[in-house]
């Protein structure tokens, strides 16, 4: 019986445990409330070949255009070959997907699909439905579960991570480390993420030696409400026939790309920002007006009652929108199977990068990510082989000094979130992105103390480590918009990063 620690409760996390429960010694952490996590607050759904019309080849060429020429087909393979039993394994342990009148799995579209693919729950509750239903079979598994519990250090033996280090300095040994702590949207202001979303799992493996890639890949959610907490409007609103619109009450993307509203991920967030730069201070506005009110208070019951709660009657008049942070590419670096370049540690989910999204994930396709490579990293586990070697389109390792300068100075997370999105949002070029590492840099990391402290010091070392990935990459990708470079450049290769060790 091995002992395996998972660092992370949302769907990755919690499958990965649920899959290693029978025959392991696991042990689940989590800094917050088991329920705390990028899944719970997924709105859309799980992207899965589930119809006779539909194939796994139509699903993999579907992920690798949104990816912009980045994603790797065995990777995407996997993904959606494993789908349908994931999913099953999901409604085994609990999960109630919506139906339709037939009694059957009820599908929606979502942009940048060629089919209806995508299933729901709650209408648009199906994280909050998976992250519950997981967390009912968890408490009867024999998992032992930590909450509100931070982890501050990985701890190797050797070239092998045998371990983790919490708060308050007690140590845990493990055979196996899984990293399932999601993404990192507290780096910028603007985030349709949680606030546990701090980067916590790719900062660690940083600090111990592990590569992480395609740092620099961030993706931005065309549609979040424009209001201070940046509430999520699913891409299904668009799925199902919503419009975006201008201050003249025109439709604007027709003229950016050809799928119009329905278009990859970041070409929609730039439309919407460019449009939003031909009218300052006016935001753009979602048209779901036409679907009438019994319609979207039925499909999107979630949406619906956050939407009147902040006084905004959308069956009758448009809501402003914006982009905001929404999900991260890059991550540790991993093979399909989730091992990473260091022995005994393994990430999954979000804070994973294993080539799968390339530079811009096809929406619907993280919470079957999770379900996926959460049983996949268990089985790598029991199988105990080392990671298997990047293909050629990876590229070495650079070893990167992220170290503050000698005369570094405090810093507040607002200050940093803020210098984020100004230097290292939605657009970049190089003279925001060197002014922005130096004053990254001259920030001293903090002391950790308490849980605050420790994310912040690991949303610096992130945005350092972001920004000087978005310097490396001289060309426009995905979610990686350089105005001056606005093009893309042949062949594509993955970045990859190691921090510089020092004595």
């Amino acid at each position: 019986m091995s002992s395996i620690i998972i660092i992370g409760s949302g769907v990755a996390g919690m499958t990965a445990a649920l899959e290693a429960a029978p025959g392991h010694d696991v042990t689940l952490i989590t800094k917050a409330d088991l329920d705390e996590s990028n899944t719970r607050y997924a709105q859309g759904g799980v992207a899965v070949v589930s119809t006779p019309d539909d194939s796994v080849e139509s699903h993999v060429q579907d992920t690798l255009t949104a990816g912009a020429g980045l994603s790797d087909i065995d990777t995407a393979t996997v993904l959606c070959a494993g789908g349908p039993e994931a999913v099953q394994r999901l409604i085994d342990r609990g999960v109630e997907f919506d139906r339709d009148q037939t009694g059957g799995l009820a599908h929606g579209l979502e942009a940048a699909h060629a089919h209806a693919r995508i299933l729901h729950a709650g209408g648009d509750a199906t994280g909050a439905a998976i992250a519950y239903a997981l967390i009912d079979r968890l408490r009867d598994s024999g998992v032992r579960v930590l909450t509100n519990t931070t982890v501050t250090e990985l701890v190797r033996t050797g070239d092998a991570v045998t371990g983790v280090r919490l708060l308050g300095g007690e140590d845990l040994s493990a055979d196996a480390v899984v990293l399932a702590t999601g993404g990192a949207g507290q780096l910028y202001p603007f985030t349709t993420n949680p606030d546990v979303a701090t980067g916590d799992g790719v900062a660690l493996a940083l600090r111990a030696g592990a590569v992480a890639s395609d740092l620099e890949l961030y993706q931005f959610h065309p549609t979040s409400l424009d209001t201070p907490d940046s509430f999520l409007i699913s891409e299904a609103v668009r799925g199902e026939g919503a419009v975006l619109i201008d201050a003249d009450g025109n439709r604007f993307m027709t003229e950016v790309h050809p799928d119009a509203e329905l278009a990859p991920r970041d070409v929609v967030a730039r439309g919407i920002a460019a449009q939003m730069a031909k009218q300052p201070g006016t935001p753009v506005r979602l048209d779901a007006t036409a679907k009438g009110a019994a319609f979207l208070a039925k499909r999107f019951p979630t949406i619906d009652a956050a939407c009147r709660a902040r006084g905004f009657e959308w069956d009758t008049t448009p809501i402003p929108v914006t982009p905001a942070a929404h999900y991260y590419m890059g991550g540790v670096r991993t093979d399909s199977w989730g091992r990473t370049s260091l022995s005994g540690l393994y990430a999954v989910g979000e804070a994973a990068c294993n080539g799968l999204h390339g530079a811009n994930r096809l929406a619907s396709n993280s919470l079957l990510e999770g379900a996926v490579y959460g049983i996949r990293c268990v089985q790598a586990i029991e199988q105990q082989q080392p990671a298997d070697a990047p293909d050629p389109t990876w590229s070495e390792p650079i070893e990167t000094d992220l170290r503050d300068l000698p005369d570094a100075t405090s810093f507040t997370r607002d200050e940093l979130q803020h210098l984020m999105w100004d230097a290292a949002g939605l657009v970049r070029d190089e003279q925001g992105l060197r002014a922005a590492a130096q004053t990254l840099r001259s920030w001293r990391t903090p002391e950790v103390t308490d849980a605050k402290s420790a994310e912040d010091a690991n949303l610096l070392l992130l945005a350092r480590a972001l920004v000087t990935g978005a310097l490396a990459r001289r060309e426009s990708r995905g979610g990686h918009y350089r105005s001056d470079l606005p093009e893309s450049v042949d062949p594509a290769l993955h970045s990859s990063m190691k921090v510089a060790q020092h004595a």
